[in-house]
């Protein structure tokens, strides 16, 4: 029987007037994997820092097992920022033992790219200080990931992942012991990860069992049979329902209600899209010509990101844009909105990018537009235009769309600057579709963005017809609203893969695979591998010895420290220990290079 871990009993928690949780009461064992999630604001990260003992409950009470050894990456980490990489995520351990240990490889390169750190000035040798959050994060939970721990509560671990790093994190957490508990808005990662979901609503938290496509299937019986909830809500879960059975239905695992009822709710439920409609009404709105780039080059200063590519976005076109940080994806669609935004007039480094007279850009990039923090919600959508046709004969007002992405009555009256970065972001995106664009560049447009507000999002551009360019490291959203996926590699070329991410990720591997040997091949053969079978024994031998040896070397040290400690007030005893001390680090310093010498050999 599984051991139970932390049980959080009746616990309450009001801020001001609003009751984030009331009288939640939860349970973690041994080998639960628990995905949270919920609309932001609704108490998912208030919830797991109660958990934690990170806060304290108004009411109730928080309870652990006796030495429960619990793990925990916050959205604000407490690195030392004078302190190196190498402090913070190896700590004491000497060069043999991390470079020994699977774990820590594992991690490093995973989360890194390389043991050296490649995208780190000095590797791990590098401040912390001027790091970004990005950085930091991923150095924060590089940390936590070496240590080993009974329970993991991770708040947001896929920030800042690419989704190279994203699809490691999965099966690193898959293939750990500990027990999990995690809030994330990344649907694909709760599916790989999770086999439990709590959804927390209006101070309720909802227990499912499965992984998120589970949980989508079982919270729309629960509410067929309850029949409590409102018909847009219903309406939504229902097309994300049928986008699950139709689309990939390998994705669920083993649903714990029954299919059957699933089924039923979406036998009246068209596709998510209509594509061949959608393209007839976006020809009509665009024409022949949307962008068409001729044997174009992209330069980021002195760097070469693309080069000799031609390729063309029609009417209608859904394209999501995958590659490797730095690739070139990002500066591919600054030149193209470039190119629109004068006419043609500002051109890349070499080619043409023609653009169709008829086109009409909304670019949502990464930097949050700034707007006048006195406006109102309201105020600033309608600044754009006052009611939106978002085609087939839907039509909208400013206060529909924003009560559509999560403004309510009361939040549309709330001025801007009052805003959290989450809502600023969904109003930057309502803005954009207010002015009734025909072609769009998402640029991470899930950044920010909780569950709910990005299945309406969804649901929106279902029907949205124009041409799209989708740049995003939320795998479920990529698939979700697009239809073909591009691909930079960091070889300055624009591939279309048509199995999508699956094929990208492959492709990643082969290519890492390839330089490895490459750089094998090309790398002079040291003089271990001439060695015969015996040699090679007799240096795994003397690694064991040595390994011997360093342990006891370890060992006293850790007693003259000690007996430092005890005879603070003699000098010349504290004088004599402090040789000795300085003797015995020598000595392992000789024995870790001559470790390392025989590690080649062997």
């Amino acid at each position: 029987m599984a051991v139970n871990l932390v049980n959080v009993e009746n616990v309450s928690k009001v801020y001001g007037t609003r009751a984030l949780l009331d009288g939640v009461s939860l349970g973690v064992s041994e080998g639960d994997r628990v995905g949270v999630v919920g609309r932001n604001g609704d108490g998912k990260t208030t919830l797991i820092r109660m958990l934690a003992k990170l806060e304290e409950a108004d009411t109730g009470r928080v309870t652990h097992s006796g030495g429960l050894r619990l793990g925990v990456l916050t959205q604000h980490d407490s690195l030392d920022s004078a302190a190196t990489v190498r402090h913070e995520v190896i700590g004491d351990m000497a060069d043999h033992e991390w470079a020994g240990n699977a774990k820590v490889r594992d991690v490093l390169t995973g989360l890194f790219g390389g043991l050296d750190l490649p995208g780190f000035p000095k590797g791990l040798d590098t401040v912390i200080g001027p790091l970004s959050g990005g950085e930091r994060r991923r150095i924060a939970l590089a940390k936590l990931l070496i240590e080993e721990q009974d329970l993991l509560v991770l708040d947001e671990p896929t920030n800042h992942l690419d989704v190279e790093g994203i699809a490691w994190l999965a099966e690193h957490l898959r293939n750990r012991r500990s027990a999990l508990v995690c809030v994330t808005h990344d649907r694909w990662f709760l599916d790989q990860v999770c086999t439990r979901m709590w959804d927390v609503q209006r101070g309720d938290v909802y227990e499912y069992e499965g992984g998120y496509s589970d949980y989508v299937f079982a919270r729309a019986e629960r509410e067929r049979i309850a029949a409590t909830e409102e018909v847009k809500r219903q309406n939504l879960i229902r097309k994300e329902l049928a986008w699950l059975r139709r689309g990939a239905p390998a994705r669920t695992s083993k649903p714990r209600f029954r299919v059957e009822a699933a089924n039923e709710l979406i036998a009246d439920v068209p596709p998510p899209r209509d594509s061949s409609e959608l393209m007839k009404f976006a020809s009509s709105r665009l024409g022949k010509t949307v962008f068409d780039l001729e044997d174009i080059t992209v330069q980021a200063g002195p760097k070469l990101l693309l080069k000799h590519v031609t390729w063309q976005l029609g009417p209608g076109d859904r394209i999501g844009l995958v590659g490797v940080n730095g690739a070139g994806k990002t500066s591919l669609l600054r030149a193209m909105a470039a190119a629109a935004r004068t006419e043609g007039e500002e051109q890349p480094a070499a080619g043409r990018i023609a653009v169709g007279k008829t086109v009409k850009l909304a670019y949502l990039s990464q930097e949050v537009a700034e707007l006048d923090p006195t406006w109102r919600v309201l105020q600033a959508v309608q600044q754009v235009r006052e009611r939106v046709d978002l085609g087939k004969g839907r039509e909208m007002t400013a206060g529909q769309l924003c009560e559509t992405f999560g403004f309510n009555k009361e939040k549309q009256w709330t001025p801007v600057g009052d805003l959290s970065g989450g809502e600023r972001r969904r109003l930057q995106l309502l803005r954009l579709l207010m002015d009734e664009p025909n072609v769009l560049f998402l640029d991470e447009p899930t950044n920010d963005l909780d569950i709910e507000t990005l299945t309406q999002l969804e649901d929106l551009l279902d029907g949205w017809p124009g041409s799209m360019i989708v740049i995003s490291h939320d795998r479920f959203f990529v698939e979700r609203t697009t239809d073909r996926v591009f691909a930079l590699l960091g070889d300055s070329a624009l591939r279309m893969l048509p199995r999508g991410i699956d094929e990208y990720l492959e492709r990643r591997r082969s290519m890492e695979e390839a330089v490895a040997a490459q750089a094998a091949a090309a790398a002079p053969k040291p003089a271990a591998s001439e060695k015969s079978a015996a040699d090679q024994r007799a240096a795994k031998k003397e690694l064991q010895k040595i390994e011997r040896q360093l342990d006891k070397v370890s060992e006293k040290e850790t007693k003259l420290h000690a007996q430092i400690a005890e005879n603070a007030t003699d000098f010349a005893k504290v004088a004599d220990l402090d040789a000795q001390l300085r003797d015995l680090v020598g000595e392992r310093e000789e024995l870790e290079m001559r470790w390392l010498e025989l590690a080649e050999d062997a």
